[in-house]
């Protein structure tokens, strides 16, 4: 039996979670309150709903491979040129597109440890190296990271806001580290999450799109527009670099509907405030309740906390037989989406109860 190279054998697979239903079934419980895969619990934008009817009847058609409109739209909003975006199957496609168009076997990739483990997959994937440099303090060591590039380094991964911690890096030492990235290295700087940020100290990647660094930024639709399920992300960086990425980018990699939907959602303001309202709302509150049982956890820019805890495992399957899911973060810690204010209570009363907190 034909068998992959030792690189791919050395991947251990996404696991996602089950779905609800699964997992009811399993456990014999109803009326799940699912608070593990960061999703945007307001749903998506009635605007993009309503579009996505309109797409429908042409579901026969291949979708525009180019993503000409949702393009304009995003290059319109960002002030940029149409090519200098490109469209992904969600951005997770877009951080391995880069990594096969720009790495070679043995090449490395420098990246934080815990961040968002796609950016390892990616470098296993093409067989490079990945450079892996703890967090300070929950937050990525941005000097650290610059220390740890070498002549084989090709590619930096930066999660900002960072997942699973939801910590940022702000300007001034995003700044510096830039001034240290040589210009044969790509900084890809993962961006997921920026639309929750509410710290104004945020770094500013945008300014060096037109710099003689190469920078890579990502962005979805899948969060604070909630289309996750419609696979819709983005990058922004100079059309050199993306022509490139382009000659290894699949025919019609994102769908009819998704584009549609991408582009309504794009124009709905409305819908992107009282999202990150319910978000800083929910946050708050998680924050006081949490902090009132003695609970540790990280302050987060983003839409879920990072809490540090001994035997994660055993929370979480505790959790989900009151009908709350998590998701365990290795051996040390959880990681909880904010939720609408049923569900945020419906995990506090849960978590007071597995770990007995309400009643010392």
């Amino acid at each position: 039996m034909i068998r992959p190279p030792d690189y791919v054998l050395g991947i251990q697979p996404y696991v996602p979670g089950k779905p609800i239903e699964e997992l009811e079934r399993e456990l014999g419980i109803s009326n799940s309150v699912k608070l593990a895969s960061n999703e945007n619990p307001v749903g998506p934008s009635p605007a993009a709903l309503k579009a996505i009817v309109t797409v429908s009847a042409d579901l026969n058609r291949y979708p525009d491979g180019a993503g000409f409109y949702l393009k304009k739209a995003l290059s319109e909003k960002l002030g940029v040129s149409d090519e200098e975006i490109i469209l992904g199957n969600g951005s997770n496609e877009l951080l391995d597109l880069a990594a096969k168009t720009f790495m070679k076997d043995g090449d490395e990739a420098v990246m934080a440890t815990p961040s968002f483990v796609v950016y390892f997959m990616a470098v296993q994937g093409i067989g490079g190296k990945s450079v892996q440099v703890p967090l300070k303090d929950h937050r990525h060591d941005l000097a650290a990271m610059a220390e740890a590039i070498t002549p084989s380094t090709k590619i930096v991964f930066i999660a900002n806001p960072n997942n699973p911690t939801g910590t940022m890096n702000g300007k001034e030492e995003f700044d510096r580290f830039m001034e240290r990235v040589p210009e044969s290295v790509l900084v890809v700087v993962d961006e997921a999450y920026f639309e929750y940020v509410s710290d104004p100290g945020y770094a500013d990647s945008m300014k060096y799109l037109h710099q003689k660094k190469d920078l890579l930024i990502l962005r979805t639709f899948s969060k604070i527009y909630g289309l996750a399920g419609l696979r819709i992300g983005y990058g922004i960086a100079k059309k050199e670099l993306l022509s490139d990425m382009n000659r290894l980018r699949e025919p019609f990699n994102t769908n009819s509907i998704g584009q549609k939907a991408a582009i309504a959602a794009l124009s709905d303001t409305d819908h992107v405030a009282r999202s990150r309202k319910v978000n800083e709302e929910g946050k708050e509150y998680l924050y006081r309740e949490i902090g009132a049982l003695g609970l540790a956890f990280v302050p987060t820019q983003a839409n879920f906390i990072y809490m540090p805890v001994e035997g994660p495992m055993a929370l979480y399957e505790n959790l989900l037989k009151l009908g709350v899911i998590i998701r365990p973060m290795g051996p040390k810690a959880v990681r909880v989406t904010i939720g609408l204010p049923e569900e945020n209570r419906r995990f506090i009363e849960a978590l007071k109860a597995v770990t007995g907190a309400g009643r010392r």
